[in-house]
């Protein structure tokens, strides 16, 4: 890269303590999945959803043509990560990966995202002035970090140069080129709700737990509607916020989705805002589901009895990942309770205040 844009990137960077606080900060309580989604899938996000897509359907049509990623998939995502492009982010992002990369908590990997941001400059798809984006420096329409611009950014409107954060045809590309090369299937449905039969063997419904679609419907699991299920390959259960929660059947295209991002919840919410583009259809079950969530400080301390009693939920973070969902478990099969791997707070009061 040039000597000239070395200097621009660093002539006005410096040390921003409020990205620290932000990259270190931890959220009082974890949403339960019913009411993440409730937040992001909202009236107001649908509606300006669909009236996006009515505007630009001539370019999402073409930009699904041409990379097979349907066009309500493409607008999901433009919708939760920036609300359609309102929310941007407005952190110079030479400050704020120079800020990471020097005290974070991931040194190597923003150290390289600000070589990648200066190599974006350097070719030309954007001034430093203008790489502006989120605290962490994801960037433009679609969130995409300095990184997978490079690899994945798609100059559609031919104006030799990749911009992400003004050019829709540009975003939008890029965004379905993403998906494309990371296993997008034509024509193929993410997921959809399921209704699970009386007696169903909750330890099955696990993300890496797949069976064909046949083999579920053996088991007696229908469609919401009590219709059977697509003859599609292979597929998961997931049981988002527990056996009284609503239960998604998952395909391949789900697990493109959190290629993008590892958070079941926002995969299931982009699927359910893509579904709200086409109809008004809900998610139906999850009705009796424990309606509030552990706080950050109790899940950890869960997460400590459980270790304490020989069930290895690894180092407490206060997030239920999978070890903690693999070690309630274990602790649910050795209390005879239906193992849905779920860290409610009847679960919670069952161990720490019998």
């Amino acid at each position: 890269m040039s000597e000239q844009t070395i200097d621009e990137t660093f002539k006005n960077a410096q040390y921003l303590p409020s990205v620290i606080v932000l990259d270190r900060g931890q959220p009082e309580f974890i949403s339960t999945f019913i009411s993440y989604v409730e937040k992001r899938v909202n009236p107001s996000r649908i509606a300006k959803g669909r009236a996006l897509l009515q505007e630009h359907e001539a370019l999402l049509a073409q930009v699904e043509a041409q990379y097979g990623v349907p066009k309500q998939i493409l607008l999901a995502f433009w919708g939760l990560e920036t609300n359609y492009g309102s929310n941007k982010g407005n952190y110079g992002l030479p400050s704020a990966l120079a800020t990471l990369a020097f005290e974070g908590r991931r040194s190597n990997f923003f150290r390289a995202q600000l070589f990648d941001t200066m190599r974006i400059v350097d070719a030309g798809h954007n001034k430093v002035a203008g790489m502006r984006g989120s605290w962490a420096g994801a960037m433009g329409h679609m969130q995409f970090m300095p990184s997978t611009l490079l690899k994945y950014g798609v100059d559609a409107d031919e104006d030799n140069r990749i911009d992400i954060w003004t050019s829709l045809p540009d975003a939008f590309a890029s965004a379905a080129n993403y998906l494309s090369e990371a296993g997008w299937r034509k024509a193929e449905v993410a997921a959809l709700e399921v209704h699970l039969p009386d007696g169903f063997d909750y330890s099955l419904a696990q993300l890496n737990r797949r069976q064909h679609a046949l083999h579920w419907s053996k088991l007696g699991v229908l469609d919401i509607a009590g219709n059977a299920l697509p003859e599609l390959a292979e597929a998961a259960i997931l049981l988002p916020q527990g056996r009284f929660g609503p239960a998604f059947m998952v395909f391949h295209n789900f697990d493109v989705i959190m290629d993008w991002n590892r958070s079941v919840n926002y995969a299931l919410s982009v699927v359910h805002l893509s579904n709200q583009f086409m109809t008004d259809k809900p998610i139906i079950a999850g009705e009796f589901a424990e309606k509030q969530a552990l706080s950050f400080n109790q899940m950890w301390a869960l997460q400590g009895k459980l270790n304490e009693l020989g069930f290895d939920s690894g180092q407490p973070d206060g997030f239920p990942g999978l070890k903690t969902q693999a070690a309630i478990r274990q602790y649910q099969a050795g209390q005879n309770i239906p193992q849905d791997g779920y860290a409610s707070p009847s679960l919670y009061q069952r161990l720490l205040n019998p």
